[in-house]
């Protein structure tokens, strides 16, 4: 449906909400040139003699005094407004030479649909795209113009020196779909460049942004009373403001994409409906390939440099397996959109590394910090991993005490960490009062010498663990589609330091006490996260938890002050992310995992001890799921069954279902294993 005179109503609609926008801004200068005004018409009137009297005269002072504080606060808030600094998505700016065919294929698309081309294209970590203003000062000089750009639709032409928006394009689409594929995505797209064009759209615009970032800055500047209260002044304002201004710019930015939608329809629009099935496949893998296995590498100091691969990998084993995907792996034939590109390993490196930083906060400051290939990730990210927390389940249990037994196949006077010691000390005895096998007689299953911190507020920042047997311990998907460009910087979790001398959570056993017999799960009423354990698997929670909050502390005292090595493509001159997009200090913008709770801790590290006796004494091997992330392999088969195995041991203190799978697959867990 078009207007007159072959317009998009879409984009009469979203001129009219840009006109009402526009309206509040007038309306606010005019309530703070309203004190000058009057000040202005007293002034006059006293001195042509028609306001005499010492009345008036205090009405002048009064008043001018009063205009003069309010020009000089609207001067500040507009000062601040002007020069805050617009929120911009962190990308890896595509430059032309780098990519010319793609750069091509957006300029036709442009022509077809009448509108001007993007200024530039950049690649965002997320299943999405859209037009970004990146006009203001601080985000960069803009890019040359390479050819004039035409007139805008509806008889506007560009203003002379006004940059276009920046093509926000998110990687996963780029190595996943088609040429023609990514073309009928973008269609929509790029036809808002026209809307966007508008002077009065693109003013209101600037003024919300503006309010926007000045809000942000109010947010960030209190330091002292008189700056408090002077951001408190400039926040309540730009607030208001933001408030007269929602309804309309939300109306706005629909009319904008009702006209792109409209002008759209006459380009690809069949291929669109198939391409954006792609979209939702897309969304489901990416999702899967962060969380269960870009973290777990990120946790150990590693990060993946071929996302963008791994998602076409996770994505072609998801439509294998799904019923309905399996008529896209033919369109696996055609031409990928990555090929548009010059050199897509590099631009790939560049995006996993900016993935690394926005949803982990890397690079870390250290040496261990360094990409991984895919065909190394068993070894340098699975088997690194479970050793690891195997190490330290290890470390906690001689903390509390718990002896280790030597075994006969281990050399004279050594005592190699089993899995036994671990079972036989979380086994609820059953048979007679007492401790279970492996306790030390000088202090309980709650005993923990030494400092430990409350799980909860000072829990690290891990994730949950999956319930899919064979995963890493530890990760998880999440619910729905990341999108960091949508969501602002979220404050990172932080350890808490231990306070020396606190008891361990749900510690409810006085030391040199015993459990009782028939040990049941217990529910402290002080800490959620141990409750639906044992008496002594809550205290090995515990322990294990303040073990990881100091490892994380130490971390973070050893790297202050150390800058960060330079990655690959630094040094080769590749393209990077674009740092002056954002700041480190507010990294990472969008964690994918809440902290664990010391329940979850505590399974994930059991069941990573149980992935190093079957490796050890088994022949098992570390493998990689692209769905599913870091798994146990028997015979190039996942091991099945493992997690509720495990439940049934750190929930109800029972080893018999564990201690049966370990049997049937030859796991022998009183043989010593290899830990790091």
């Amino acid at each position: 449906m078009t207007g007159t005179g072959g317009e998009e109503m879409g984009a009469q609609a979203a001129r009219s909400r840009a006109l009402a926008v526009l309206r509040v801004r007038s309306r606010a200068l005019a309530v703070a040139l309203l004190p000058a005004a009057v000040a202005v018409v007293l002034l006059v009137g006293g001195a042509t003699g028609r306001l005499p009297g010492t009345g008036w005269d205090a009405a002048r002072w009064a008043v001018s005094v009063l205009a003069v504080l309010v020009l000089l606060a609207a001067a500040a808030v507009a000062l601040v407004v002007a020069r805050a600094r617009p929120a911009a998505t962190p990308t890896v700016t595509i430059a032309e030479e780098s990519a010319p065919d793609l750069y091509r294929m957006v300029r036709d698309l442009a022509d077809r649909l009448d509108v001007p081309a993007p200024s530039a294209i950049a690649l965002t970590p997320d299943c999405d795209s859209w037009l970004e203003d990146r006009t203001h000062p601080a985000h960069g000089p803009p890019p040359a113009p390479r050819r004039t750009d035409p007139a805008v639709p509806g008889g506007h032409a560009r203003p002379r020196g006004a940059a276009a928006p920046v093509l926000v394009i998110g990687s996963p689409f780029l190595w996943w779909m088609r040429v023609g594929e990514l073309r009928a995505v973008l269609a929509p797209v790029v036809a808002g460049t026209g809307p966007s064009a508008h002077p009065d759209i693109a003013a209101a615009r600037r003024f919300i942004r503006g309010l926007d970032a000045a809000v942000a800055v109010a947010s960030a500047g209190r330091r002292n009373p008189l700056s408090r209260a002077a951001c408190a002044g400039l926040a309540r304002v730009c607030r208001l403001l933001l408030r007269g201004c929602r309804v309309h710019a939300a109306q706005m930015e629909r009319g904008v994409a009702s006209a792109a939608a409209e002008r759209a329809q006459a380009v690809d629009y069949g291929l669109r409906i198939a391409a954006q099935e792609q979209v939702g496949l897309a969304y489901a893998g990416w999702d899967r390939l962060l969380t269960r296995v870009a973290l777990p590498a990120w946790r150990m100091g590693r990060w993946p440099s071929r996302l963008d691969v791994g998602v076409v990998a996770a994505l072609t084993e998801l439509s294998r397996r799904d019923r309905l995907a399996e008529g896209f792996a033919s369109r696996l034939g055609e031409r990928p959109a990555c090929d548009l590109l010059e050199e897509p390993g590099a631009m790939d490196e560049a995006v996993s590394l900016l993935t690394a930083r926005l949803f982990h906060g890397g690079p870390e400051t250290g040496p261990d910090w360094s990409p991984v290939d895919w065909d190394e990730y068993p070894e340098e990210v699975v088997d690194r991993t479970w050793r690891t927390d195997a190490a330290r389940l290890h470390r906690v249990l001689d903390t509390l005490g718990v002896r280790r037994t030597a075994e006969e196949d281990t050399a004279p006077g050594t005592e190699g960490p089993t899995l036994a010691r671990v079972l036989d000390h979380l086994t609820v005895p059953t048979d007679g009062p007492g401790a279970a096998p492996g306790m030390a007689s000088a202090g309980g299953p709650g005993t923990l010498p030494g400092a430990t911190p409350a799980v909860g507020p000072g829990a690290p920042p891990h994730t949950a663990p999956t319930d899919d047997p064979g995963t890493l311990p530890g990760t998880a998907s999440t619910d729905g589609p990341i999108d960091p460009s949508r969501t602002a910087p979220a404050p990172q979790a932080t350890p808490h330091p231990p306070t020396d001398g606190a008891p361990a959570p749900g510690d409810t056993t006085a030391p040199g006490d015993t459990p009782a017999p028939g040990d049941t799960p217990t529910h402290p009423e002080d800490d959620d996260d141990l409750g639906g354990t044992t008496t002594r698997g809550a205290a090995l929670a515990a322990g294990l938890s303040a073990q990881l909050a100091r490892e994380e502390a130490a971390a973070q005292r050893a790297g202050a002050g150390t800058a960060a090595p330079a990655t690959p493509a630094a040094t080769a001159g590749a393209a990077g992310p674009d740092a002056a997009l954002w700041d480190d200090g507010a990294l990472p913008l969008l964690p994918l995992q809440p902290p664990r709770s010391g329940r979850e801790i505590l399974t994930a590290h059991i069941t990573a001890m149980v992935c190093c006796a079957a490796m050890d004494t088994a022949g098992a091997t570390p493998g990689l799921d692209w769905l599913d992330g870091p798994s146990l392999l028997f015979d190039g088969a996942r091991a099945a069954d493992l997690a509720p195995s495990v439940l049934s041991l750190v929930e109800t203190g029972d080893p018999g279902p564990l201690r049966h799978w370990m049997t049937e697959l030859g796991i022998r867990p009183e043989k010593p294993v290899r830990l790091v």
